[in-house]
């Protein structure tokens, strides 16, 4: 669906793009992920048509953006950070007014309208004036405004920023029902809103990509790692940690708060290699009491910071 090859954008001396390439498969949700400043809005810019690449060659849907740039925006439901609303409009306004400069037939306005605001959950604004709405629903009319038009890709820049726990929460859910039917790109520097809204990632750093895959997939490329927590009672932390230490497999070994008193909670850093059993036998050796011995999930965050700490490194 979309083709992104050798991707280069420089502000003057600056490189915001170094060359990215990647590719979108169509009904997929993609998770464009990395720091402030990584290049994900320019990226994000370029793929809408409102700003030109310096280098490298982009295809959506076997239509190529320099020469092909209007038909590829009728194709394209763009929502930017900064939403793209008019204040002093009410939100059936504002509604109908996308739709005539997007060009929808005029027998159609109706119908799309209607879809938009069942589809979004606009029911109890649609009258309001868009000054007097929450932030919630601003971005709701915003990313109504996007896809008026029915487009096949929706490309969605921070739409959670600024939001409440429950707000995020109700457009995460729009967002993935949205991914039911369209090809959507969902550009953001929250790793939970990744978790739980995309199929696939791409983790962007100094203008390159530095991992792309599934979140199983990204967590082989982050060397493997993962941890075990381990809740002993009856010694003392600084024992615990050395003998934890010289056992192999185990990388690192870190004491996690308590919300009780029984022992400590432990983290400890693995390889490939499982040392789970070694670690039941020194607590047996040492005649400790353990409580549990728990495998945990390498989480985003984790793999987010190994492979972004490893690229800056470099």
């Amino acid at each position: 669906m979309i083709t992104v090859d050798n991707l280069k954008k420089n502000y003057g001396e600056i490189n915001a793009l170094n060359g990215i390439s990647f590719e979108v498969k169509r009904g997929e949700v993609l998770g464009f992920l990395g720091p402030n400043g990584a290049g994900k809005t320019t990226t994000m810019k370029i793929l809408t048509g409102f700003i030109a690449p310096s280098g490298g060659e982009i295809t959506i849907d076997g239509l190529n953006l320099l020469t092909d740039s209007l038909k590829i925006r009728e194709k394209i439901g763009y929502l930017p950070e900064s939403v793209p609303l008019y204040t002093d409009m009410k939100v059936f306004e504002y509604l109908k007014f996308v739709t005539e400069i997007r060009g929808i037939k005029k027998t159609k306005i109706a119908s799309r309208i209607k879809e938009m605001i069942k589809v979004c959950g606009l029911e109890k604004v649609i009258k309001q004036d868009i000054s007097d709405l929450s932030k919630g629903y601003k971005q709701r009319t915003a990313l109504a405004q996007a896809m008026i038009h029915d487009p096949e890709i929706l490309i969605l820049d921070e739409p959670t920023t600024g939001l409440d726990p429950n707000q995020i929460a109700e457009i995460r859910e729009l967002i993935k029902k949205i991914g039911e039917k369209k090809t959507v790109i969902f550009c953001t520097h929250i790793l939970q809103e990744v978790q739980a809204v995309c199929n696939r990632a791409i983790i962007i750093n100094e203008g390159k990509i530095v991992a792309s895959g599934t979140l199983d997939e990204l967590q082989v490329q982050a060397k493997g790692k993962s941890y075990i927590t381990c809740q002993i009672q009856g010694a003392e932390t600084e024992d615990v940690k050395n003998e934890f230490k010289n056992i192999e497999g185990v990388i690192s070994v870190s004491v996690l708060p308590q919300k009780f008193d029984q022992g400590h909670l432990y983290k400890l850093e693995v390889s490939e290699i499982d040392p789970r059993e070694a670690i039941f036998k020194k607590v047996v050796e040492r005649k400790w009491e353990m409580l549990s011995l728990t495998q945990e999930q390498v989480q985003l965050e984790d793999v987010f910071r190994s492979l972004t700490q490893e690229h800056e490194s470099k």
